[in-house]
């Protein structure tokens, strides 16, 4: 298709799964050619990740009555001055706001982008305002439907990973000081107590206290990750779960784990299992929220109810004591996510784009 103007707008300040989507989006769209910028807050992340880029990125105080009011015009202005083709909001504020600047702008196309796992409130910011919405799993695009949303009006598209060459050797293992023929279950995630951290600590307390099991949480999130570590301590098993604080050489990370675990308590997507298998990691984990769209339970990995520990423990038990298991798993794993195109960001503009050139006819634009 032609290439298009497109602004999206996060009013979110911190940085997560959901930035971290709209900034992969961003980028794999202009190297298809599109013309993208941005509207954040002053103080955002993502609003500092993306001028780092090379983006065009517009700040305003999305808080408050009186900056609401501001806001609108700012962005009616901005809306007018240059002719963008689609208006892409992703939270409820920046939707609330730029979307009806952009209604008054008469912008051609306004999108509402869905992250959460959770039921929609208010719809007002799904059907009022945005002409059209994508969600990212297909659990989020049913939950939106639930509600009553026109289902011609919702497409999934899929958040992408960056299909990284795999890491043959890593250093991982020698860092932490993890004996040569140990297991390492490993988690990579934000430490917040959705996460299931805790639930996971303690569904492996008996595999733990086995001299050839460690298990390694990498990431980071205040004051979650001293709650944990005080955990831990407390019940002697500082030396076999080992923190390893946030990370940017995850692909490196990746190839020190046998075993990906993630005893999430709510999920739109799963990318961190997406990460896991893409390295060629056999997975365990909850069967929330869109899991089971990346996890193929028995094939990649094994999902287990949520709240379960029993069955937490098995599922982790069943892959540390059968290296053959955990070889074909992940080997089937690395081929569903490198093989597919499922979750690339080439299939992310391609989608996007089919999704922006259907609702542009619709609209007569």
């Amino acid at each position: 298709m032609k290439p298009l103007h497109i602004l999206h707008s996060e009013a979110a300040t911190g940085w997560g799964g959901q930035e971290n989507r709209i900034f992969k989006e961003m980028c794999a769209m202009r190297e298809a050619g599109h013309h993208m910028e941005a509207l954040c807050q002053p103080h955002a992340r993502l609003a500092w990740n993306l001028r780092n880029e090379g983006f065009q990125v517009h700040t305003l105080s999305m808080d408050g009555a009186r900056n609401y009011l501001r806001g609108i015009l700012q962005v009616r202005r901005l809306l007018m001055a240059e002719p963008f083709d689609v208006l892409n909001t992703h939270s409820r504020r920046d939707t609330l706001l730029a979307g009806v600047a952009g209604r008054l702008a008469h912008t051609p196309l306004i999108v509402r982008t869905r992250h959460l796992a959770i039921k929609p409130g208010s719809l007002l910011s799904y059907t009022g305002v945005p002409h059209r919405v994508i969600a990212i799993s297909e659990h989020v695009r049913r939950l939106l439907l639930e509600r009553h949303v026109d289902p011609s009006h919702v497409a999934t598209v899929y958040t992408p990973i960056p299909l990284l060459p795999v890491v043959e050797r890593s250093s991982l293992r020698s860092e932490l000081g993890v004996p040569a023929g140990a297991v390492i279950v490993g988690c990579v995630a934000v430490m917040r107590k959705k996460k299931g951290h805790r639930a996971l600590i303690d569904a492996m307390a008996g595999l733990l206290r086995r001299p050839d099991v460690f298990l390694v949480l990498v990431g980071d999130g205040t004051p979650l990750r001293e709650e944990l570590q005080a955990y831990v301590s407390a019940q002697g098993l500082q030396e076999k779960v080992l923190f390893a604080g946030r990370r940017s050489d995850i692909p490196n990370v990746l190839a020190g784990f046998d075993i990906f675990a993630l005893a999430t308590e709510q999920e739109a997507l799963g990318t961190s299992f997406i990460e896991a298998s893409a390295a060629g990691l056999p997975v365990v984990g909850t069967d929330v929220g869109g899991v089971s769209e990346v996890v193929a339970d028995g094939v990649t990995g094994l999902l287990v109810p949520l709240h379960d520990r029993d069955a937490l423990e098995n599922a982790i038990r069943t892959l540390v004591d059968d290296l053959e298991r955990r070889r074909v798993m992940g080997q089937a794993g690395m081929k569903v996510v490198r093989c597919s195109g499922r979750f690339t960001p080439e299939v992310l503009v391609r989608e996007t784009e089919r999704c922006y050139e259907r609702w542009l006819k619709e609209r007569g634009r």
